[in-house]
């Protein structure tokens, strides 16, 4: 399978674009015949789960090698439900509990899968060099990127994350993280920061003889990286083979999805479903008070110059949502001057407008709702008080945008929210919506709210604060290169 950059004419087979993660040109790689090729949705919806990730991954990255073993390796044991993701009713709408992997968060789902597609994609293309992860996270990224790769023979991973800018759960998920191959580091500054900061180190290295001799390769972990992106997609017919066998819907019938979104990745990845025929309908793209997705899906412009605002649900705190550039490529018809000419406005001017063709079909598809701080903690304790449903503050905005959502259209197809993160990674704001005791540390704010709900605590966040903490590191934002070149030339990744 050949994959393009979205901002040229830049190529490399599917394999190689995992190890590469971004295209030498700045581009995400992306398939610009999906939408053409057949996919057997129906028979892939009567497939156990670990059947379901192999027939999606088939038809994403063809050109891997003995699939099976590798969804196999990824997921067979490492969930709490043979399910992968389950389904729950909650009141009039359906929760996809995305948080049943190894550390509680969605990203576990991609991050099982990446360093098999990682190891693979090096075997087959007779790589011998090392391959060093550069990542950046909102908070659950980081931790999902770390469990998945860590003492993966051949990788190294490197994670950066907002110096205060992530819940302290989270931050203790990753500053705990043991193995001889990981690294983390805190940046001044916010998510945005890291995300550009690894950004120009790979336009840094890739365009000089930085890595020279050394045996060194960089790939991404975060959604940029299709093969992070492409497993993403197989929980979607999971979700809606799971509404057939229910008898909830007919087979061709649509669904609508609610996703909480930051990076749009996750959302993104519900429209490839659709691109491979699955009845997606509507596509609600859920923000908090960084509304720029909900100001750009209602204007047409896309602007980063505002006030980056941290909130309860960190994984959202972003203004530049990098996984949008693909789905600007497809609704251009593959027009890459078009992307890189909007790609190259964002970083010098900080904005761009899409022309009004793309930018109708991208409303065929997707709606944009957000709600702020307030709207989270009442939906939090909506959700709770009237459906017995423990959320965290993710999953909340996303109810909140769906209850928006359908007022507006007053649709009835059913509604799925993607639930994103257990409560128990944000349990300070998730006993404040609840009006529980806040004293104490985020640690013994767990164990309140374990005795308030009676919702068990994930295995592995229980005990998490006595782990020893083995990653102290803080940078500024412009020391994100010198500081992987350093990591790199003493062997320590």
């Amino acid at each position: 399978m050949i994959y393009q950059s979205t901002r040229g004419g830049h190529t490399a087979a599917d394999t190689a674009a995992v190890l590469e993660g971004l295209a030498p040109d700045g581009g995400l790689y992306i398939d610009p015949a999906l939408a053409g090729r057949p996919f057997d949705w129906r028979n892939c919806l009567t497939l156990p789960p670990l059947g379901v990730a192999e027939a999606v991954l088939r038809h994403l990255l063809p050109g891997f090698e003995g699939m099976g073993e590798l969804v196999r390796r990824a997921y067979a044991g490492k969930f709490e439900t043979e399910e992968l993701t389950p389904l729950v009713q909650v009141g009039d709408e359906y929760v996809l509990e995305l948080f049943r992997g190894p550390t509680s968060a969605f990203k576990d789902v991609a991050l099982s899968m990446l360093p098999q597609l990682i190891t693979a994609a090096r075997r087959q293309e007779g790589v011998t060099d090392r391959i060093v992860i550069l990542t950046a996270t909102s908070g659950d990224t980081g931790k999902a990127a770390l469990e998945g790769f860590h003492d993966v023979e051949g990788t190294g991973i490197v994670v950066f994350y907002p110096d205060g800018g992530v819940s302290p759960v989270q931050r203790a998920q990753m500053a705990t993280q043991e193995g001889g191959n990981v690294k983390v580091c805190a940046v001044r500054g916010n998510f945005d920061d890291c995300q550009r900061g690894v950004k120009e180190a790979f336009a840094a290295i890739g365009s000089g003889d930085a890595l020279k001799g050394k045996g060194v390769r960089l790939s991404s972990a975060n959604s940029i990286n299709i093969g992070r992106l492409a497993p993403q997609v197989s929980y979607y017919f999971l979700a809606y083979g799971e509404l057939v066998r229910r008898g909830r819907i007919a087979v061709g019938d649509p669904v609508d999805f609610c996703v909480p979104t930051g990076n749009f990745g996750d959302i993104l990845a519900g429209y490839y479903a659709r691109l491979m025929g699955l009845p997606v309908g509507r596509l609600v793209c859920a923000s908090n008070a960084n509304r720029v997705l909900t100001d750009f899906l209602a204007t047409g412009v896309y602007d980063r110059r505002r006030d980056f605002l941290r909130t309860s649900s960190p994984s959202m705190d972003i203004l530049v949502s990098s996984n949008l550039e693909r789905l600007l490529y497809l609704a251009a018809g593959g027009d890459g001057a078009l992307v890189a000419g909007c790609m190259e406005r964002l970083s010098r001017d900080g904005v761009y407008t899409l022309p009004p063709e793309p930018m109708a079909k991208i409303r065929q598809v997707f709606s944009g709702f957000c709600c702020d701080e307030a709207g989270t903690e009442a939906a939090i304790a909506r959700v709770w008080r009237e459906r017995s449903y423990l959320c965290d503050t993710h999953t909340a905005v996303a109810f909140s945008a769906a209850w928006d959502y359908e007022k507006q259209s007053g649709g009835s197809a059913p509604m799925v929210v993607l639930s994103t993160a257990s409560p128990y990674k944000f349990p300070a704001a998730v006993l404040k919506a609840l009006g529980g005791d806040l004293s104490g540390d985020e640690f013994q704010q767990m164990e309140t709210l374990e005795r308030l709900t009676n919702v068990p605590i994930p295995k592995g966040l229980r005990g998490l604060k006595e782990k020893p903490v083995l990653h102290t590191d803080v940078i500024d934002k412009e020391q994100i290169l010198p500081y992987v070149l350093g990591l790199i030339d003493r062997k320590e990744v």
